[in-house]
């Protein structure tokens, strides 16, 4: 068998195993960060895992775009390590960021370009040409509602559409792990929950989805989440053992109880 088709199939194992229920997609061990003296991680350790909507929940300053930056390898750990589907972001970063998709805070979309040829371009960026891209961005609109607007400039969408045209291009390339950085940021509170329930449903598909956000009512339907705060995870868990540990009686008095006292918090 040559080395070509040998590569081919070790791929098509390693996304079989990755789709299994329960594997680990995205492993941080470890990780540390700081800008000059200021620390703005310490020492974190997360995982995401096949099929699993795990919720970051932190105020502003917390340090979540930090880590984000860090998980798309804008910039590297001062220590630990980010394992994408078992692949070193330090070693091997370009296989790693082959199985992320993130919709980053900013909008990176180009305004005069057509909501199609931004995704066209976004799919060459990940070898996808021809028919092939055609048929995924044709799906991912499709599955968006927006396959009647792929001809319209994005300065002509409004902010939720937007929003869904950078889900879109994060899924072209068909990631097994999706980032989403405060994502819902400036979107009325229908498209809010638009975006929600749509990256929610990738569950289904196995797609293991971090969702970074301040907002509390975006981690009730999570089904793990983490609770960072000055650049440190002071509880993880299930919204429900969360609330338990810390004896308030929903998650935003226990999310606001942690963030207040910087206390952390075990579940039983």
């Amino acid at each position: 068998m040559s080395s070509v088709s040998t590569a081919t199939v070790n791929e098509a194992q390693d996304l079989v195993r990755e789709s299994a229920a329960g594997a680990v997609l995205l492993s941080v061990r470890g990780v540390s960060k700081s800008y000059g003296t200021r620390p703005a991680l310490k020492n974190v350790d997360l995982e995401v895992r096949a099929g699993e909507f795990v919720a970051l929940l932190g105020p502003n300053g917390a340090g979540k775009s930090t880590l984000f930056q860090l998980l798309t390898g804008l910039f590297n750990a001062d220590a630990g390590e980010v394992q994408v589907c078992g692949q070193n972001m330090r070693v091997a970063p370009v296989r790693a960021l082959g199985r992320i998709g993130v919709v980053f805070q900013q909008m990176t979309l180009d305004m005069d370009l057509s909501v199609e040829a931004n995704l066209v371009f976004h799919a060459r960026l990940h070898g996808i040409g021809g028919a092939q891209a055609k048929a995924r961005i044709a799906d991912a609109l499709a599955r968006l509602g927006l396959a009647e607007r792929r001809g319209d400039r994005v300065r002509e969408l409004s902010g939720g559409n937007r929003r869904k045209v950078e889900l879109a291009r994060a899924l072209v390339h068909q990631p097994s792990v999706l980032l989403m950085d405060e994502a819902t940021v400036g979107l009325d509170p229908a498209s809010r929950r638009h975006l929600l329930d749509e990256v929610l449903a990738l569950r289904a598909s196995g797609v293991g989805v971090l969702w970074a956000s301040h907002l509390v009512d975006e981690a009730e339907g999570a089904d793990r989440v983490l609770v960072l705060h000055k650049g440190e995870l002071l509880a993880q868990g299930t919204p429900a053992e969360l609330v338990a540990a810390s004896g308030c009686a929903t998650l935003a008095e226990a999310f606001l109880g942690m963030t207040r006292s910087g206390q952390a918090v075990e579940p039983a």
